[in-house]
């Protein structure tokens, strides 16, 4: 924020008398007007992203359709896409407005919500599946694996439409991040780049991880097969996975190793997925050496 600037943006939650969305496109409109004024190269952008639209619906979608359109699969029948599904699938747009909170709060790189809107490839990415996964859902599958393969285009994240992802994610970073087919996510994950959710081999059906509430999954980890990591589970940065991890535990290392032990593993007190403690467990981990 400019330090001439004066403007406050209210700490969630918000007044019992908005709702989350009401909420957040009110701050993303305060914040884009800001930033128009202080920034007057981005005035026009602002405008035709932000402030010419009457919700934070038609922003998404307009915003969406732009970056994910090509010569061929044009802005205008993305636009319309988008648009339809967020209207039509309130649960949709509401996992959309989750998942910005929970950038917001949880990315200290991440300094507004109108900032994650426009420029977090991440969320961009989630909420295009989103919308891909519908698609999946109603048989129409051609135009979800079109839409699949443009988001693996333009951000670098390959999310099945298939795949089942529960609301407030954070990909932070996002690049590189691989969701199979068969993978469930839950609410609250938050999952760093180049993390891999896969199968093991050629072997058909149900063969992708199942991860829990509020787990946190650390850059370059790989989980692959039918197994779960529990709620409020820990995977550490480049871990390979290839068994459960229960919950409220972590494991690292490669391969994987649950901090204290097997049999009487170390617990974690807080939300992995929502403190973003990637490190804490280094101190218990005796293997651990410079």
């Amino acid at each position: 924020m400019p330090s001439g600037s004066s403007l406050q943006i209210p700490t969630y939650p918000p007044p019992e008398s908005e709702s989350d969305e009401t909420w957040v496109w009110t701050q993303i409109k305060a914040e884009a007007i800001r930033d128009a004024e202080s920034e007057p190269a981005l005035a026009s952008y602002l405008y035709a992203t932000v402030l010419s639209h009457p919700s934070l619906a038609r922003s998404l979608s307009f915003h969406l359709a732009n970056k994910l359109c090509s010569s061929t699969l044009l802005s205008t029948l993305l636009y319309d896409l988008f648009l339809n599904i967020f209207s039509h699938h309130p649960t949709v747009l509401s996992a959309a407005v989750a998942d910005l909170i929970a950038v917001r709060h949880r990315d200290p790189a991440c300094v507004s919500f109108s900032h994650c809107l426009l420029n977090f490839k991440g969320f961009l990415a989630v909420e295009a599946y989103r919308v891909a996964h519908v698609l999946w859902a109603q048989s129409r599958r051609p135009l979800a694996l079109a839409l699949h393969s443009r988001i693996a285009d333009v951000f670098s994240v390959d999310i099945h439409p298939a795949a089942k992802i529960g609301k407030g994610i954070l990909l932070d970073h996002a690049t590189g991040v691989v969701i199979g087919e068969t993978a469930v996510v839950g609410n609250n994950v938050s999952i760093l780049h180049h993390v891999t959710l896969g199968g093991t081999g050629k072997v058909g059906g149900d063969r992708h991880p199942k991860i829990g509430d509020g787990v946190l999954i650390g850059a370059g980890a790989t989980i692959l097969g039918n197994i779960r990591i529990g709620e409020g589970a820990k995977v550490g940065a480049g871990s390979l996975v290839l068994i459960d991890v229960p919950p409220r535990t972590t494991a690292v290392g490669n391969p994987a190793r649950l901090i204290g032990g097997k049999e009487k593993p170390s617990r974690l007190e807080d939300v992995p997925g929502e403190s973003m403690d990637h490190t804490s467990f280094i101190s218990e981990w005796s293997d651990y050496i410079i």
